[in-house]
């Protein structure tokens, strides 16, 4: 074997490793995406059957940013500072828990995105109705950073008009 194909079997056997590595790392962040699509579906599932909510897939630390401009929007730097400033206020002004309706939910590596309309009742008995949508990063099965965005002039209406129940 001259010296220039003994030079061409090896780049070809790099080359080869190579491909084979990128597609182990890219079934691996396929199995990963799955998973992650699959415990998001299975929360807002959960959370229609009023066995939990998303909330549950956030990890202790989660950072989660609430767009626009309404008295919850901001950014919270942990799970209870969030529940106890954001999603406590709107509830607290709800006669029923928000349902949720998945409208659809797509995944690139550890990022999944779901589309949803939440509909419930506030305490004055009109319809609190929204839309939504969350950009969830994802780390050893947990949420660690949500952007989320919703008509916040719907959830402004709500949070000026009801009274909050204490």
């Amino acid at each position: 074997m001259t010296p220039w194909m003994s030079l061409a079997v090896r780049l070809q056997a790099v080359a080869l490793c190579l491909m084979l590595s990128t597609n182990t790392v890219s079934a691996s962040q396929a199995a990963d995406q799955n998973t992650n699509t699959d415990l998001v579906r299975q929360a807002f599932t959960n959370w229609q059957q009023g066995q939990g909510t998303a909330f549950d897939l956030l990890a202790p630390d989660a950072t989660w940013t609430v767009s626009g401009s309404s008295p919850v929007s901001g950014v919270y730097n942990s799970k209870s500072d969030l529940i106890e400033r954001a999603v406590r206020p709107i509830t607290a002004r709800l006669a029923t828990p928000i349902s949720p309706t998945v409208q659809s939910i797509v995944a690139e590596d550890d990022v999944v995105v779901v589309l949803w309309k939440g509909e419930a009742m506030a305490l004055d008995r009109k319809p609190y109705n929204n839309t939504y949508l969350w950009h969830m990063t994802f780390k050893d099965g947990q949420i660690t950073e949500v952007n989320a965005f919703l008509d916040t002039y719907v959830l402004n209406d709500l949070m000026r008009r009801v009274d909050p129940v204490r």
